[in-house]
């Protein structure tokens, strides 16, 4: 592991806590740092305050005595903590959370290592989840989660289990009560759903940094104009509108909002304002070219990385090895209701009982983990958006589509 050449002044978080969390293998004795201050930095989602200052309890409960720890958290969102760690190796975060579709750019500018004990974290989790944290087959990170996805939120009680499955049905329901069904079209994230079940194709070229897409394709089954005409279509119906996470949300506490797109972040605030009513389903179908296509997903996952450049490179792994253990991805669910990655953990009762988790089980069958390049977001973001105004320009679709694909696989 590379070391950094100076000391981190961090501050103690955590209180020691009485429960143990797990029984985990203590480390060889040349890796024990006794009498030695262990101060570790690690970053997290903002939402995961209170379960993390359980977790370093835990951790500093179970290896007492052995090193006098200081643990460090900070907020770092999971969606560009590569950007941030990369901006700054050496003065970055010892653990941190991030989404899987980062893991290759971390490896290759040497901000991981590979996971020493690779074998017995590939044993305890999901392969989907370990595939997620692996390059070429090398594991570089700690598999924390696997329902980084999205997946439809109903209210029951103006939706039937029939009107479900067309989001053309759903949107007319809504509009005759006056409600509406939401999604948020300004998310290249959310967007590609239209298109990952068509035939039209987006991913990562061989260098791991541009894109191929054939989202302007003239020919085939499915068209892109094709599906450019069916979001103006979906667009245009008034139970129907684009809004951002937030305002879906929003808009289900006030009851504007009877139905929308989203992840299991979101299940508990969907179930504490419509309580029996709130239903989780696989994504619907829409209409395209005169078929019903089945909308599509990314999927992905939570990792947790370790800092190459940690000072303390050994517990740095210890402590994201018991971040992402069985015992503390079963607490996760508890407090925050995030799938777990750990193959027991997502297989109890509890798990499996979850609608939310349910529904991301049923639409996994139609998702496909994100592998594009930077230069995807923008562009897709930009040609939705105008779609979902109503294209109030006028401009061909096709060329719309041309444009996009041009920026899209710029190199």
């Amino acid at each position: 592991m590379k070391r950094r050449g100076f000391p981190l002044v961090l501050s103690l978080l955590a209180l020691l806590w009485t429960a143990g969390c797990g029984q985990q293998e203590e480390p060889p004795a040349a890796s024990v740092e006794e009498d030695k201050t262990v101060a570790l930095t690690v970053w997290g989602a903002e939402e995961d305050a209170a379960l993390l200052e359980e977790i370093f309890a835990s951790f500093q409960s179970h290896y007492a005595g052995q090193a006098d720890f200081q643990i460090t958290y900070q907020p770092q969102s999971e969606s560009n903590c590569k950007d941030v760690l990369l901006g700054d190796l050496e003065g970055g975060a010892d653990v941190f959370a991030f989404a899987d579709d980062q893991v290759a750019a971390l490896a290759a500018a040497g901000g991981l290592d590979p996971v020493e004990n690779a074998e017995s974290i590939r044993a305890a989790n999901l392969s989907a989840a370990v595939d997620a944290a692996s390059v070429e087959g090398t594991l570089y990170a700690y598999p924390l989660t696997a329902d980084n996805g999205y997946f439809l939120y109903y209210n029951k009680a103006y939706f039937s289990e029939e009107d479900i499955q067309s989001l053309e049905r759903m949107a007319e329901v809504a509009a005759q009560a006056g409600r509406l069904v939401v999604m948020d079209w300004s998310s290249a994230w959310y967007v590609y759903a239209f298109f990952g079940n068509t035939g039209l194709e987006v991913g990562l070229n061989d260098d791991g940094l541009t894109n191929y897409c054939t989202w302007n394709s003239t020919s085939g089954p499915i068209r892109g104009i094709d599906v450019a005409q069916s979001m103006l279509s979906i667009a245009a119906s008034p139970g129907f509108a684009s809004r951002t996470d937030t305002e879906f949300l929003a808009g289900v506490q006030d009851g504007s909002v009877i139905a929308g797109v989203s992840g299991v972040w979101n299940a508990v605030a969907v179930a504490d304002a419509w309580g029996d009513n709130a239903g989780a389903a696989k994504l619907p179908s829409y209409t395209c070219a005169g078929q019903q296509v089945q909308m599509a997903s990314f999927s992905g996952c939570k990792l947790i990385g370790v800092n190459a450049y940690s000072q303390h490179p050994e517990w740095a792994a210890r402590l994201a090895e018991w971040i992402t253990s069985e015992e503390n991805q079963r607490l996760r669910f508890t407090m925050r209701g995030q799938g777990p990655a750990n193959s027991s953990a997502a297989n109890s009762p509890q798990v499996q009982g979850s609608p939310a988790i349910a529904a991301l089980l049923a639409q996994s069958e139609f998702s496909h983990l994100q592998r594009v390049g930077g230069k995807f977001w923008d562009p897709v973001s930009e040609f939705a958006g105008n779609l979902a105004a109503g294209n109030p320009s006028g401009a061909s679709l096709q060329t719309q589509l041309d444009r996009l694909v041009d920026s899209v696989t710029a190199r």
